[in-house]
């Protein structure tokens, strides 16, 4: 249970910068704490590093990277934030997206020159809202991937990084953070001081209580985010006046294989496939994207749908980890013709076939989609998928600096929140997620909170300020 208490007499032991969390986030503002010649200590509740960031695809979008010119990719920080911005109806400040669009690109280019990682681009289909190829993941197309390739440069640099260390209390005095208390698996406990903490400790997905209260549409779905995501960040808000935002927004996602467990990539859908439910018929617009797409599998018979696409754009799906899973699992039946595909899935006879011929070759559906791929042909695909929150995208209202601001509009000075643990940029609900927003914050926030802790770079030049730079157009990094 998240506590605050005031300070104790004496601590245990002091660090410059305790990170709690070994997520994309903390792991991030670990490298740039470190760059910044501050002593960090990571603590993470698992015994290993894993997070929210080991379940997804481990996809990151940016704007003007190196990459992106290799490829001849024009694109630009200032067409990336209006991407955001459309997506969520308008619903983001506007600066903290400006903040995140213009960060992404370094942040790659740093991960990838500095520091090693194998990005590359996903250059063989789009990601709905998104008016670029611009998602940067590395080869196994797996967030597992991103989080052992962090850890390990983390370990390469000697960053200390202690598993199995549970972060319950907050130690807090007037308006700054003195330290925090561990809990150990055999209940032992350590109270440590420090001059900075980060908050990298993801959101409230896995409090079901917070999720009835601030998600109820959801409530009910699969929970396939990662358990530890238990809210502390909020709660420890709460107890000291910090503000926060958006708190109904998430990031769903209806291609879940059920129930199998295993996420199918949405590729599967923009290079033209679509979803039945189970009585063979067409229910919405799958174009909008699939954070929606939960809520609309999840109104159908049971729960579940199934998503039809050809062997064409499985052999697209297949660069992913998950998808080569699934199909190992079985997950992924395959046929010859539709009828075959009818019988395998026990649709109704003809569904398919008529669906098909309503997909019109111009212009827009009856649910205003857009079919601008080549149709589907034999062998055809389908896999049975349901619902399900992956992680939520309000938390702690932030400064440009990633310190945590309080409900006054002033700011914690020693106090950072990054990633889930921060309000991020997907509106108000699950509409305005754009693919990718979570690793966004995690890895441009979480380097940002670092280099702020450590006092150094353009980023940490508002660390005294005790207003909001994202108040003033222009303030920003």
């Amino acid at each position: 249970m998240a506590k605050v208490l005031p300070a104790p007499e004496t601590f245990d032991l002091s660090i410059e910068v305790v990170i709690v969390g070994a997520g994309a986030a903390g792991l991030v503002s670990a490298l740039a704490a470190y760059e910044a010649g501050r002593d960090v200590l990571v603590l993470e509740r698992d015994s290993q590093p894993s997070g929210s960031t080991a379940l997804s695809a481990g996809l990151i979008p940016a704007a003007g990277t190196r990459l992106q010119c290799a490829l001849g990719i024009t694109d630009t920080p200032q067409l990336f934030a209006a991407d955001i911005q459309a997506k969520a109806k308008g619903e983001n400040d506007p600066h903290l997206v400006d903040l995140l669009a213009a960060g992404a690109a370094d942040t790659i280019d740093w991960l990838e020159g500095t520091h090693g990682l194998p990005f590359s681009l996903v250059d063989d289909f789009d990601y709905p809202g998104h008016s670029r190829r611009r998602m940067h993941g590395l080869p196994t197309r797996a967030g597992r991937e991103l989080i052992d390739a962090l850890r390990s440069r983390c370990e390469a640099l000697s960053i200390d990084i202690v598993c199995e260390a549970l972060v319950d209390t907050l130690y807090w005095d007037a308006n700054t953070v003195s330290g925090i208390a561990v809990t150990r698996p055999d209940g032992g406990q350590e109270r440590i001081g420090c001059s900075a903490v980060i908050l990298a400790c993801n959101g409230f997905g896995g409090n079901r209580e917070l999720v009835r209260r601030h998600l109820p549409e959801i409530a009910e779905a699969l929970w396939f985010g990662h358990d530890g995501n238990t809210g502390d960040a909020v709660l420890w808000g709460d107890e000291i006046g910090a503000e926060t935002r958006h708190l109904g927004a998430y990031q769903g996602h209806g291609n879940v294989a059920h129930p199998h467990g295993i996420l199918i990539t949405w590729a599967v859908i923009t290079q033209g496939g679509f979803q039945v439910n189970t009585d063979g018929v067409r229910f919405w617009n799958e174009a909008q994207g699939y954070s929606e797409a939960a809520r609309a599998v999840l109104a159908q018979p049971d729960g579940v749908a199934w998503t039809i696409f050809d062997s064409r754009i499985a052999a697209i799906a297949r660069q992913f980890a998950d998808f080569r899973e699934a199909e190992a699992q079985g997950a992924i039946i395959t046929t010859d013709t539709l009828h075959d595909l009818e019988v395998a899935t026990h649709l109704p006879s003809g569904c398919l076939s008529r669906e098909l011929s309503r997909i019109l070759p111009t212009g827009p559906d009856r649910f205003g989609r857009l079919f601008d791929t080549a149709a589907l042909s034999p062998p055809f695909c389908a896999v049975r998928v349901t619902g399900a929150l992956f992680h939520t995208q309000g938390g702690l209202s932030v400064n440009g600096c990633a310190q945590v601001l309080r409900k006054d509009g002033n700011v914690i000075p020693n106090l950072y929140a990054v990633g889930g643990a921060a309000c991020g940029v997907s509106g108000a609900s699950d509409a305005g997620y754009l693919s990718g927003n979570g690793l966004l914050s995690a890895v441009v926030l979480g380097r940002i909170a670092g280099e702020a802790a450590g006092g150094t770079g353009t980023r940490a030049s508002g660390l005294d300020t005790p207003k909001n730079p994202l108040d003033t157009p222009g303030s920003l990094p």
